[in-house]
């Protein structure tokens, strides 16, 4: 089991609110993913479910017990740290055993979960090199069965894949997702990378100046955002924001419209723009066109188009597909 509840958890550094009452129910077994600007508290708060910092007010609940005055290594959680954490004396084998073996667990059991750790994690033939003879991928995933080995109820990731190059944090990110479905464990894992949230979490929380902005599935999110905030996090390139007297709509204060949900055309559209710069990435293509009318825009072409600074081109936006939000910046359904 490994469910969490947070009720009205607050935190104050001296004057300075960085959590301003947060309320989140997380189900056993899911994955769920923390994302916001930085500053916006989300570390915070892993630190405050982890035990290594206290809360100012609030509830902390685990397997439906309170937690808030339990000490970090008696709740039952096991932490991956950016930084990964590891003792650079000491090989593969004995950095994945070192909590177990300080917490008692006999030999033998230490042994048989270091071994079925760096089996999940491919690490069999580095259980006896130091850190400093792995990559940096590598000990990331040290990190990962020190963590697993210790069977928590809880996973905590802060921002693990970080320090990894492009290439490796694709594959430590599948090798995440594969871990989560072995082991059918609860994961909480704060990340500023939102394709990270998109293609990881079952459930992701946006936090913005602390305070939950929206909880929902990736798709949801995307699909439905609840505010300016989540519509133009959520998404890359981010949504455009037009103001919404300037397309004849009067119920609404601005108008969002995804890059892919615009068709461009040469002939005829909706919004006259001027090309002022273009991005050929294979497989799409994104146009940014500067319009008397609208202000910048940004379009997403699938697959490869010829378009060049200075061309003369009309973009018309999906009708079906347009998001409206009031003078609060709340959306409009």
């Amino acid at each position: 089991m490994g469910s969490l509840q947070l009720k009205s958890v607050r935190k104050s550094f001296g004057p300075v609110d960085v959590l301003k009452g947060i309320d989140l129910d997380v189900k056993d077994g899911e994955f769920v993913i923390f994302v916001g600007p930085s500053g916006c508290g989300k570390s915070t708060l892993l630190r405050i479910i982890a035990g290594l910092e206290d809360a100012t007010s609030g509830s902390i609940t685990i397997d439906d017990e309170e937690v808030a005055a339990v000490p970090p290594a008696k709740r039952g959680i096991a932490m991956v740290f950016q930084s990964y954490a590891l003792y650079p004396h000491l090989n593969v084998k004995d950095n994945m055993g070192l909590g177990l073996k300080q917490a008692g667990t006999p030999k033998d059991e230490i042994e048989r979960r270091v071994a079925k750790a760096s089996s999940m994690l491919s690490l069999e033939q580095y259980l006896a090199r130091r850190p400093a003879e792995l990559s940096g991928g590598q000990r990331q995933r040290v990190a990962i069965g020190r963590a697993i080995v210790r069977e928590p109820k809880l996973f905590l990731f802060d921002e693990p894949l970080s320090n990894l190059d492009a290439a490796l944090r694709v594959n430590t990110r599948l090798e995440i997702a594969r871990l989560h479905r072995e082991l059918k464990a609860t994961m909480i894992y704060v990340t500023h990378d939102q394709v990270e949230a998109m293609t990881l979490a079952d459930k992701i929380v946006v936090l913005d100046a602390g305070v939950i902005q929206q909880v929902g599935s990736p798709m949801e999110l995307y699909n439905r955002p609840a505010n300016l905030f989540v519509a133009g996090f959520i998404g890359s390139p981010g949504m455009n924001f037009v103001d919404a007297g300037r397309m004849g709509v009067t119920d609404a204060k601005t108008i969002g419209v995804r890059p892919e949900h615009i068709a461009l055309s040469r002939e005829a559209g909706t919004w006259q723009g001027k090309v002022v710069h273009v991005e050929h990435l294979g497989a799409d293509t994104i146009v940014y066109l500067e319009s008397e009318a609208i202000g910048t825009l940004t379009v997403r072409l699938f697959g490869e188009h010829h378009y060049a600074v200075g061309d003369v081109v009309f973009a018309t936006p999906s009708a079906d597909q347009t998001h409206r939000f009031d003078t609060a910046g709340q959306a409009i359904r």
